[in-house]
């Protein structure tokens, strides 16, 4: 059985109204018009959270470090669910 491929409408007004018009004058839309990131921006927005991540970490609280472990473990958990 050959299931038609849609492509997946967004819940935002805006976005589903620009959707609409790309496919009524067959214009492409924002995303299609973007075909490979730039490297060199990649790598630096890399860089800056992994800097930032590691800077946060310090600034924490044992406590809150804590806190914030707890609830992303409860996360993970609830998706297996």
């Amino acid at each position: 059985m050959d299931k038609k491929k849609t492509k997946k409408r967004s819940s935002d007004i805006n976005i589903l109204a620009s959707q609409i018009i790309a496919e009524a004058t067959k214009e492409p839309t924002p995303k299609e018009l973007i075909k490979e990131k730039n490297p060199a921006a990649v790598e630096l927005g890399r860089l800056g959270g992994l800097i930032g991540g590691r800077a946060r970490a310090e600034k924490l609280s044992a406590k809150r470090r804590k806190e914030i472990a707890k609830k992303a473990a409860q996360a993970r958990w609830m998706r297996k669910v």
